[in-house]
């Protein structure tokens, strides 16, 4: 299988404005397919903005809304693939959501974050119920995620035993946590043999500073391209062939005692 050629566009786009935010992601679309890309990754509740208070609710819709209709159709015109994070509405219930979808605009994935972070979160959404949520896309399994959860080491081992090749991870990292996409990243990319790419926002926000520093990471910790502090649309390859032979060469997985761990559950 060739490489798949993976954006992340770095931005928290116009917080409350959810027309501008698509126009961002139409526009980083079309850049991410003159590189060659076929997946476009965007931040952590890029749709309508993180730290937006009460808005959180309004702007919620559901997995299958309007937005998600104007998403495929970007999707389709750019022949890209395009994963966001947004507010989903389910009957009363809102969750902190990641949507993965198909470069022809069909809807791959719908991920919901499962452990909140800080009163915000835990004030704002219901935590979801399923660890491992995945697609197909060119012969690439992609997991999804949202960022506190990859800081769960159970967690991407978890998408690492249900063989996730690339783990998606839209997310909202603030100061002064970059030690994160630093340090942590590149290591749940080694330690679980597979492509991780954490998509940061940017910039003050409300309470919060968001530091930027998004990476994709490879199965050998190293880190294939990574952002600064501003606005960035950055792109990598995630290779099958050297991902395979990474996993052949790590025994990791293979070296795990399972029937010693029972205690952690």
């Amino acid at each position: 299988m060739p490489p798949l050629r993976t954006a992340l566009l770095q931005s928290s786009g116009r917080p409350g404005s959810v027309a501008e935010n698509l126009k961002v992601l139409d526009d980083a679309a079309g850049r991410a397919a003159a590189t060659g890309a076929r997946l476009l990754a965007a931040p952590e509740m890029f749709l309508t903005g993180y730290a937006i208070g009460d808005d959180v609710a309004r702007l919620a819709e559901p997995a299958d809304g309007p937005s998600a209709q104007a998403i495929a159709e970007i999707a389709a015109r750019h022949g890209v693939a395009v994963a966001y994070g947004y507010p989903e509405l389910d009957g009363e219930l809102v969750f902190n959501s990641a949507q993965l979808i198909a470069p022809d605009g069909t809807r791959l994935a719908n991920y919901r974050k499962t452990h909140l972070f800080g009163c915000f979160e835990r004030d704002s959404f219901t935590p979801g119920d399923q660890a491992v949520v995945q697609a197909e896309l060119d012969g690439v399994r992609i997991g999804l995620m949202i960022c506190y959860d990859v800081e769960f080491p159970e967690n991407v081992r978890a998408h690492a035993l249900a063989g996730t090749d690339l783990l998606l991870v839209p997310t909202a990292q603030m100061h002064p946590y970059q030690f994160v996409a630093e340090s942590v990243v590149p290591v749940r990319a080694f330690e679980n043999q597979m492509y991780v790419a954490y998509v940061n926002r940017v910039g003050q926000e409300g309470e919060f500073e968001f530091v930027g520093l998004s990476t994709l990471a490879g199965p050998d910790g190293v880190a294939r391209a990574r952002a600064g502090r501003g606005d960035e649309l950055i792109c990598a390859d995630v290779d099958p062939a050297f991902l395979a032979a990474s996993r052949d060469a790590n025994p990791y997985l293979s070296d795990r005692r399972p029937g010693l761990y029972t205690p952690l559950i």
